[in-house]
């Protein structure tokens, strides 16, 4: 492997690695999950726009274009909100492996969404998939509300994930993203107004509150996304698609090392877990070699 492509390839595991302590991040900052969301995409906002700036990249869009982002950005601002609400219900560990589904969601949506045919390999390992969660549900059942949290966050995460996959193919990647967060930033902001959420304690944050929070939206946000799209440049989408799935299992890991306590799950969890993540692999050792061949 070129040296470029190998330094691109240790940084998309470094992304990944930081996209697995986002999670982390959302356990240990003790604002509600809303309030949370509305700082990091406003943070991340910013930050996005200092970047656009200081790279000179324009930020016109057309009109057309800042409705879908405007609509999208309320999709990432709901997929957050019910991510950090599911890491405070359940836990870092239930809540990553329930995103585990995210490969199979994508699966069934992405034909419908770009009008290809369904793949059956893909449904049957979403189904061994569904197997291994079954196992986690089944000792894990105290914490069936973050479930499904998780899941409604998953599902919306995909969703916002295809409508970016059509809208990067005409807008640079921070553009899009800039927009994005500004407006998810814009729709909370409102709900807030009209909830009467607003008030001087919202603005009294403890320092480590302050700390993490400026850590989540700059490098786990306006960071990630910025290297992963240039790393993207460089490798195959089957190394970003395989490299990405271990996310999980960084963010479990750092959960069970970093927070302790109730991140330690029973046994029954680490096989569902294990089954849920080498499944995922698989399926896109499978898509690989399938895609060659034809």
């Amino acid at each position: 492997m070129p040296s470029d492509n190998l330094k691109s390839y240790l940084n998309l595991h470094l992304i990944v690695f930081i996209w697995g302590f986002t999670a982390i991040l959302g356990a240990l900052i003790t604002i509600d999950a809303d309030f949370l969301v509305w700082y990091r995409m406003l943070f991340a906002a910013i930050f996005l726009g200092c970047f656009l700036l200081l790279k000179k990249i324009p930020f016109q869009v057309s009109f057309s274009a800042v409705l879908k982002l405007v609509s999208v950005g309320l999709l990432i601002a709901l997929h957050w909100i019910t991510f950090f609400e599911s890491i405070k219900v359940a836990t870092v560990s239930i809540t990553l492996s329930v995103f585990s589904l995210g490969a199979f969601i994508a699966s069934i949506l992405e034909p419908i969404f770009y009008g290809r045919k369904v793949l059956w390999y893909e449904v049957f390992f979403g189904l061994v998939i569904i197997a291994g969660l079954a196992l986690i549900l089944q000792v894990e059942i105290n914490y069936l509300h973050g479930m499904l949290l998780a899941l409604i966050s998953i599902i919306l995460g995909v969703v916002f994930t295809l409508f970016n996959g059509k809208l990067i193919e005409h807008h640079e990647p921070s553009v899009i993203a800039f927009y994005e967060f500004l407006a998810g930033f814009v729709f909370i902001t409102i709900y807030f107004v009209c909830n009467g959420s607003f008030s001087v304690d919202f603005f009294v944050l403890t320092p480590k509150n302050w700390a993490l929070i400026l850590l989540l939206s700059s490098i786990c946000t306006a960071y990630a996304f910025t290297a992963s799209v240039k790393v993207m440049r460089r490798l195959s989408p089957y190394t970003v698609m395989l490299t990405t799935n271990l996310e999980p299992v960084y963010g479990i890991i750092l959960a069970y090392f970093i927070i302790g306590g109730k991140e330690k799950m029973s046994t029954e969890f680490y096989i569902g877990a294990f089954i849920i993540v080498v499944t995922v692999i698989l399926n896109g050792v499978f898509k690989h070699y399938k895609d060659k061949v034809s």
